[in-house]
């Protein structure tokens, strides 16, 4: 028998131990993005009609190639948690979930190594 109260239970922060974790990384990454977001569409905005060469340049600042490095990274750290969650909610098989969860994490992965590799490659060598 069971002698916790029902707040005593739901204390545990669920079955994964990491539901506040996860809830402030969402948030956080939400509000990291909106600042880089607006630094990203001026950068677009001020370089529509720009040859290739200005383009790589501005990226080759070292100021813009670390802003678009955050971004990209704060980007896919939300785009993990956010689709870790619906897989979380949305799949009941076990071995599909913990397949999607795999794959999720795997792709986020891949993406942004290819993603910061090109910014790092365009900022080093131009």
């Amino acid at each position: 028998m069971d002698m916790r109260t029902p707040l005593k239970k739901v204390r545990g922060l669920g079955s994964s131990k990491e539901g506040t974790h996860h809830f402030w990384m969402q948030r956080m990454t939400a509000v990291a993005l909106v600042p880089l977001f607006i630094v990203f569409i001026l950068f677009v905005i001020a370089h529509l009609g720009a040859s290739y060469e200005t383009v790589v340049g501005s990226l080759a600042n070292p100021f813009v190639a670390v802003l678009m490095g955050m971004m990209v990274i704060a980007g896919l750290i939300h785009m993990r948690i956010g689709m870790q969650e619906v897989i979380d909610d949305y799949v009941h098989n076990e071995l599909l979930k913990l397949s999607a969860l795999m794959a999720n994490n795997f792709f986020t992965v891949l993406v942004g190594g290819f993603c910061l590799f090109a910014l790092l490659k365009i900022a080093f060598v131009g």
